[in-house]
């Protein structure tokens, strides 16, 4: 197959937890002999091992924004995956898949990474919330205000399908668990760990007891890396197979969850198996002060509660429970604990 019949995909965020983990589904599609798959990666000292995948890999970040509109300009498909909140790097997407559009009458197709904490209220852990958005229903995510997280970038990303160039689909993770066990984990190309679990191991480890913000009784979905990694590939496929297959724009929102957990008992969980390692001072997780929350994280006490309706009903099936993320914590811990020990 010559390099112009291929499918050209973009990705950005390649190194990182989900990008690196889309990039290996990727690469063992069933498809892949038909892909030109070309990456961006900050560090210049990946591009060797990320060549030696097979794709093709360029040095450069999201600040590069005349990089990221001509590669986009240059594909069939982008996978936005690195920062949710940067307005300016989606407008510089969107500009180079607006100019495929302009010079080839083809529709390309964006896939950007957003949220569930587009969907948090600020209850500092107190009490849990009935409010429970579903993917499907539209108009009450419209309700939400532009100052929410992500939802600026989402704004901008959905008024850009409504145009007419380009089809976007917007991918929203919730709470991702799992270490990452990747060929661009074993290659040292991408990072395995996630953000809100590990950084609440990394606060009570510091502070040698597990932590709880508030009462921890707020609501949080989850879903395992892997699970989240072949969510974008059900998407891709569908998108791939015509604008009919699965909703875009407006109707273009897809949650990645499979399973609910109250954020305290993570946190307790911990301070279990932080007490049990001698880590922690005791079983039972203590309130985070301001300061500690200010220090460690300023966050993670809010609701979010999400139902990943369209998600599933356009054939994503994830594996993994909920008893996968209680599984995960203590491999985490031993994890972190020994980076934190180094």
């Amino acid at each position: 197959m010559s390099t112009s019949e291929k499918t050209h995909i973009f990705i950005t965020g390649v190194t990182g937890y989900i990008g690196g983990s889309v990039l290996s589904v990727l690469l063992s599609h069933p498809k892949a002999k038909s892909f030109q798959i070309t990456v961006l990666t900050r560090s210049p000292e990946k591009v060797v091992s990320l060549n030696s995948l097979g794709v093709v890999a360029v040095v450069g970040s999201n600040q590069d924004l005349e990089k990221l509109t001509e590669y986009a300009r240059n594909s069939d498909v982008v996978f936005a995956c690195a920062d949710s909140d940067d307005l300016q790097a989606a407008k510089a997407i969107l500009l180079g898949l607006k100019r495929r559009h302009d010079e080839t009458s083809k529709v390309p197709i964006l896939i950007h990474t957003s949220g569930t904490g587009v969907l948090a209220d600020n209850v500092a852990g107190n009490y849990a919330t009935d409010k429970v958005y579903s993917d499907l229903d539209i108009p009450l995510i419209e309700t939400l205000p532009k100052t929410q997280p992500h939802r600026e970038v989402d704004i901008e990303v959905v008024a850009a399908d409504e145009k007419g160039y380009v089809r976007t689909y917007i991918v929203l993770p919730s709470t991702i668990y799992g270490i990452a066990n990747t060929s661009l984990v074993k290659l040292g190309i991408q990072n395995p760990y996630s953000i809100q679990i590990p950084s609440l191991i990394k606060a009570s480890i510091d502070r040698k007891q597990g932590g709880v913000v508030g009462k921890g009784l707020n609501l949080w979905p989850n879903v395992h890396i892997n699970d989240i990694a072949s969510l974008y590939i059900t998407i891709f496929d569908a998108a791939i197979r015509g604008p009919g297959e699965a909703g875009h724009g407006r109707e273009g929102f897809y949650f990645g969850e499979n399973g609910e957990h109250r954020v305290g008992r993570i946190s307790e969980v911990i301070a279990e198996l932080l007490f049990a390692a001698k880590i922690g001072k005791s079983a039972e997780p203590t309130v985070f002060t301001e300061d500690e929350l200010q220090k460690y994280f300023g966050g993670l006490g809010s609701n979010s509660r999400a139902r990943a309706d369209r998600s599933k009903l356009i054939g994503w099936k994830p594996v993994h429970s909920i008893d996968s993320l209680w599984a995960s914590l203590k491999p985490e811990i031993e994890a972190i604990a020994g980076i934190q020990n180094k």
